[in-house]
């Protein structure tokens, strides 16, 4: 585990538990070692947090790479946290750019670690499920590792888009883990991976009990770094 990961588990996290404490249902089907995707709703930048607290191993989690690459005492404080907590920069531009993400993910499955991918590709904006993307249903394929879907509920209330920083007491959080779904031996073309990936957000709708809209949300004025391919 990465050493700034784990000075924010001996930090950050029991104060998250103690401020907020969190409800985990599902832990049992969280991995104690090998390589698994966790695939979840999008609510608010706080998800992160909360399921960073929930799961003892490491998580990596997508950034945008322009924090890798900011200039001044800044930018290399930015780039210095997320390399030290582990995180995968991701381009935003799209194309053979945002597949690097891709690239650097898949030996990290390889090589045991946990992976957070967002389908929806934003935060949702209304506390409604969106239609998922296929980037991990491939990204499961590619690495051989199994999805678990993660359902978030409240962070939202806790940490609203435009919040700083999530407040407690004012909404229950839970943290839902639902059975992995292995795809192994699945074909990878574009209906098997949307037929996946349907599958996938149906167990992220039960865990979480969200209205499900069945088209992509609609995008943000700054795209979300957590957004796959």
């Amino acid at each position: 585990m990465p050493l700034l990961y784990t000075i924010g588990k001996l930090t950050v996290a029991p104060t998250l538990r103690v401020a907020f404490r969190p409800t985990v249902e599902g832990l049992e089907h969280v991995p104690e070692t090998g390589g698994a995707i966790f695939a979840g709703n999008h609510l608010s930048v706080a998800d992160e947090l909360f399921l960073g607290t929930v799961v003892p191993r490491h998580l990596a989690f997508w950034a945008k790479s322009e924090y890798f690459k900011g200039t001044g005492v800044k930018g290399a404080i930015s780039k210095f946290v997320l390399t030290g907590l582990g995180a995968i920069p991701v381009e935003r531009a799209g194309g053979r750019a945002a597949l690097s993400a891709f690239d650097a993910a898949i030996p990290a499955l390889k090589g045991g670690d946990l992976v957070v991918v967002y389908p929806e590709g934003t935060r949702s904006p209304d506390g409604k499920l969106y239609r998922g993307r296929t980037g991990a249903a491939r990204l499961a394929i590619a690495a051989g590792v199994p999805i678990i879907p993660v359902g978030m509920i409240g962070t939202d209330k806790a940490q609203p888009i435009g919040a700083r920083v999530p407040r407690p007491g004012i909404a229950k959080i839970t943290v839902r883990f639902g059975k992995p779904l292995d795809f192994t031996g699945r074909p990878d073309d574009r209906t098997s991976l949307r037929q996946m990936t349907d599958e996938m957000m149906s167990e992220i709708q039960k865990l979480t009990g969200q209205e499900y809209v069945p088209r992509y949300a609609p995008p943000r004025a700054h795209p979300d770094p957590t957004r796959d391919a």
